[in-house]
């Protein structure tokens, strides 16, 4: 199992998901977060999978019960949070959504931007909606009243540190950044690919990137080998939805773009 589980409980799952492995999929025979999970807890949901127990739960539920409350993009690793009955995804998912009668469900990025950004702290503010090829659309202010299903997208980032480029050998040092930029961010809104999209449009798109990257760091990326989105959901917290406790959860970015900053 590629998905590695940090804490459990009766009511709930949190986990780390590795680059490159999708979050939840309808493709056949494709693996991803929710069918490992789902696999793991048919198989230890019960000290005896072959009991009359077991085998009354799997006739009467067919699977496990897993509340996906949120996920990340498929090139992005991180911490996920996941509800093992109803009740505990109601709870999470009215976190998420902001409601103040159910606490704050809070995340925190490292990103690897192309690119030195002008302020060391900035909050960005747009407008973004999904289109038809799966997409997300950041637009610029005079064009927002053409799209009415656009939605408010609300991050800040902070500058961690800054480096020039290695030199590789391999690139035109005029054609591509020199400097890239190791931030965290935190959203307020919860839009489709909202940091990668954002970011991009901000003339800061994240190394790694080959969705929303620009043609200088999709070639960056490929000079330095670097395979997916340099994006880690680092740390999660949240409050227990049985218990009421405030848990906070982090983690180490592991892909290679976090590297070059090690």
């Amino acid at each position: 199992m590629r998905t590695e589980i940090i804490y459990e409980d009766r009511d709930l799952l949190v986990v780390r998901k590795p680059a490159g492995l999708a979050s939840q999929t309808s493709e056949v025979r494709r693996q991803d977060v929710v069918s490992e999970l789902k696999n793991y807890l048919s198989a230890h949901c019960f000290k005896d999978p072959l009991s009359e127990e077991a085998t009354a739960y799997k006739i009467r539920h067919q699977e496990p019960f897993l509340g996906v409350v949120h996920r990340l993009d498929q090139p992005v690793e991180g911490l996920l949070v996941f509800a093992k009955n109803k009740k505990t995804a109601a709870d999470l998912s009215a976190q998420l959504q902001g409601r103040e009668s159910a606490g704050a469900l809070n995340k925190r990025y490292y990103a690897v931007l192309c690119g030195e950004p002008a302020q060391d702290a900035e909050e960005l503010i747009d407008y973004m909606y999904k289109d038809n090829s799966r997409r997300a659309v950041v637009l610029d202010r005079e064009d927002r009243g053409r799209f009415p299903q656009a939605g408010k997208a609300v991050l800040f980032f902070s500058v961690l540190k800054k480096m020039r480029v290695p030199d590789t050998g391999l690139r035109d040092r005029k054609a591509l950044p020199e400097k890239l930029t190791l931030a965290d961010i935190r959203i307020d809104t919860g839009r489709f690919h909202q940091i990668r999209a954002q970011m991009a449009h901000k003339g800061l798109p994240l190394l790694g990137d080959m969705k929303y990257g620009s043609e200088a760091s999709m070639a960056l990326s490929r000079q330095l080998g670097i395979k997916n989105a340099a994006l880690c959901a680092y740390c999660l917290e949240f409050t227990h939805p049985a218990t009421k406790e405030k848990l906070r959860f982090q983690t180490e970015a592991e892909g290679e773009a976090f590297r070059l900053f090690s």
